[in-house]
């Protein structure tokens, strides 16, 4: 065991060596897409939403709005974007400001309504009044929030493995966000790594999953990375303090629950006891309790799946997500 943590550690340093350094909005990072921008003002801060807008072969005539999780910018939906664009769709894939090529602003109280209404009005501004929104763990909450924020611009949504599913203040501890701070300025190529194989990947590692985990370590080799961390803090304290669980049955558009067997993910079990901790993030049961209360909502469990069934088992998941949208 002992042995194992060595080389785990050695590998992750040999790794960490050789990634190049990235700015706060990965200026030196291309996107699978072209990236655009949208201007907003929020609390004072002039700030710019980066954004990907794929035209869909042979359109259809509907849009795709992609929400990606904490971890992640929307470069990780490059798969899922390719796809449903070769279905037809126009692909909309925000950074949510905070992320990915956004800015992170020094001052901003972030809230879920806010990153809402954010990615609502890049929706005005491009003309799109009706969309599927499909989101990922914090985008799959994000995506909830959104749909009863906006019923009338969501046909349809997606959620795979949103976090938020049970409300984490009912069991653990507050930590304020000085200390999420503190916590995210240590983050490096090693411990990211270790966090998504365990609590993305149940322990089973592909060479693909590599360039997520660098891209993201990438950062913590910059000057730039104490806003990185500062944005993340923030959103932590978002995510812990404003469940969405609560209101589910408010939202009105046919939803799809795709749910990881295996998925085991809750913020601050880390700060519970062993006994506390094994009641929380029993996604199955909890994708179960959340489908019940989702009036039009149908709930798809993958077997030996964890946290991102999109990287995971990628053509299991764009499977059931294209059934679901044709009909």
């Amino acid at each position: 065991m002992l042995l194992a943590a060595m080389l785990l550690t050695m590998s992750g340093l040999r790794a960490q060596q050789q990634i190049t350094p990235n700015d706060a909005t990965f200026s030196q990072y291309q996107y699978p897409f072209p990236v655009h921008y949208f201007n907003l003002t929020l609390q004072g801060n002039a700030l710019r939403m980066a954004y990907m807008d794929i035209p869909g072969r042979q359109s259809n005539g509907q849009t795709v709005v992609l929400l990606h999780g904490k971890n992640f910018g929307g470069a990780y939906w490059d798969s899922t974007a390719t796809a449903l664009s070769a279905q037809g769709f126009r692909v909309i894939v925000p950074d949510q400001v905070g992320f990915g090529k956004s800015d992170k602003p020094a001052h901003l109280q972030f809230s879920l309504h806010l990153l809402a209404e954010n990615t609502h009005r890049l929706l005005d501004s491009l003309g799109i009044q009706k969309a599927v929104v499909l989101g990922h763990s914090m985008g799959g909450m994000l995506a909830m929030r959104f749909a009863i924020q906006y019923p009338g611009t969501v046909t349809k949504l997606v959620l795979e493995d949103p976090i938020g599913l049970e409300d984490w203040k009912l069991k653990v501890p507050y930590q304020d966000v000085d200390k999420w701070y503190t916590a995210e300025l240590k983050q490096n190529y090693e411990k990211i790594k270790k966090y998504q194989l365990e609590s993305y990947f149940h322990g089973q590692w592909k060479p693909a999953y590599d360039k997520w985990a660098a891209l993201q370590a990438s950062q913590t080799l910059s000057p730039d990375y104490p806003k990185v961390a500062w944005n993340s803090a923030l959103c932590y304290d978002m995510l812990f303090t404003q469940p969405v669980i609560y209101e589910i049955e408010k939202i009105q558009a046919p939803t799809l629950l795709i749910i990881g067997s295996l998925d085991r993910t809750a913020i601050g079990k880390d700060r519970v006891t062993p006994e506390v901790k094994a009641t929380m993030g029993n996604y199955p049961e909890l994708g179960k309790a959340a489908a019940s209360r989702i009036p039009r909502c149908r709930l798809e469990l993958l077997e030996g799946v964890g946290h991102a069934p999109h990287m995971e088992v990628f053509d299991q998941f764009i499977q059931l997500v294209s059934g679901f949208l044709k009909n």
